[in-house]
């Protein structure tokens, strides 16, 4: 009997032990920690660090990213409102300036429609029966002179323009230059543009010389018309018939010689 009740003792005993004994192992953690010199190292928590700190350097990457990407924006805003260092206006007005003055030259009758009405009015009118033989010489003159200088007049702005070639060819391969070369929209902008002006400039040049042609075709026609009037007039004088021969007395010496 002793001996039932001395293992029975035993076997409640062990049963009593055995959860203080399994507690520690079933509250241990997932991951087990492990100390260094007092330093408590948890692998779960290490994991969690790294995470944090990749996800924290790709969000510092991608805003350097974005500041790059801004940068490059302004970069390219700058070069778009960047202006022309190059610039032909001065010798384009310069050879507008050329033109205006030789057409400002004009000679007699000038581009100008009170001069113009005035000198056909005078000279290219119909011929006047009560004018003079020596008035018609002079108005015949008058006419000839204007057309020979109409021609001159033609002839020089002619050579101005032919002058003004060489100028508008070495602009024209200054801004074609520019052009190709522009870091930005504004430059190509503005390099188009004087080329435009160039060929405004040409335009301009062949309009003087247009006009310069043409005064000078008018006044030929002009000074033809106006010859033809007057040679009607001095045919009509002419024909006209007059008072004749009237006698009279004719003394070839005087008396006493």
């Amino acid at each position: 009997m002793k001996l039932r009740r001395s293992r029975s003792v035993r076997l409640i005993a062990a049963l009593l032990v055995a959860p203080v004994a399994l507690t520690p192992m079933l509250a241990a953690p997932a991951y087990a920690q492990f100390g260094f010199g007092g330093i408590v190292y948890d692998p779960s928590n290490y994991a969690q660090n790294v995470l944090t700190a990749a996800r924290s350097l790709q969000q510092i990457t991608n805003q350097i990213t974005s500041l790059q990407n801004q940068a490059q924006s302004l970069i390219n805003q700058a070069r778009n409102l960047a202006s022309l260092p190059y610039s032909a206006l001065q010798q384009l007005q310069q050879s507008v300036q050329r033109t205006q003055s030789l057409l400002s030259q004009a000679q007699n009758i000038a581009y100008d429609v009170q001069s113009i009405d005035r000198a056909f009015q005078l000279k290219y009118g119909s011929t006047a029966m009560s004018a003079s033989d020596t008035q018609l010489i002079t108005d015949a003159r008058a006419r000839w002179q204007n057309t020979v200088g109409s021609l001159q007049d033609a002839m020089k702005v002619q050579a101005g323009v032919v002058g003004n070639l060489g100028t508008n060819r070495s602009q024209m391969s200054a801004l074609i230059g520019q052009s190709q070369g522009a870091t930005g929209a504004l430059q190509a902008t503005q390099a188009g543009n004087q080329l435009l002006a160039l060929q405004a400039q040409q335009l301009a040049d062949l309009t003087a010389v247009v006009a310069a042609n043409g005064r000078a075709q008018a006044l030929q026609s002009a000074e033809q018309a106006a010859a033809a009037a007057q040679g009607q007039e001095q045919r009509r004088r002419f024909l006209t018939p007059g008072a004749g021969y009237q006698p009279g007395n004719a003394k070839m010496f005087q008396p006493g010689n």
